[in-house]
């Protein structure tokens, strides 16, 4: 199987040595997803903000692979704060209906740009 790389200006540009996403065969490996404005690659402010960007930026990936949010078996979710989990969920659930995906949430002390939250994810299209 050939790996095929998926870019999208709807998503933000990749700030470091990997691609928005790699595609091999019917599985989409799409990379970490910070709140960045894929207009200004600006930082949107506050939690609540960053956390719709990140989902919203996976989702353009997510299309631009030919899939949607629906074809994601994992999302990993990394927060700088685990206060904000709660927030996570409520969310996800705008972006997200059941079977929801397989998860994990962690707290770590720092992300790029200063970032409260990101996520990646692994997708599978039939």
């Amino acid at each position: 199987m050939q790996k095929q790389i998926i870019k999208t200006d709807q998503a933000p540009a990749a700030i470091g040595t990997y691609s928005q996403a790699v595609k091999v065969g019917g599985t989409v490996y799409l990379s970490g997803q910070i709140g960045l404005d894929p207009a200004s690659m600006q930082m949107v402010e506050g939690i609540e903000n960053q956390i719709h960007r990140v989902f919203q930026n996976l989702q353009a990936v997510a299309t631009a692979a030919g899939g949607s949010l629906a074809d994601v078996v994992k999302l990993n979710v990394f927060l700088t704060d685990l206060g904000h989990f709660a927030k996570v969920n409520e969310i996800m659930a705008q972006y997200f209906n059941e079977p929801f995906p397989a998860r994990a949430a962690v707290g770590v002390a720092s992300l790029p740009r200063a970032a409260l939250v990101e996520a990646d994810a692994v997708m599978v299209i039939v």
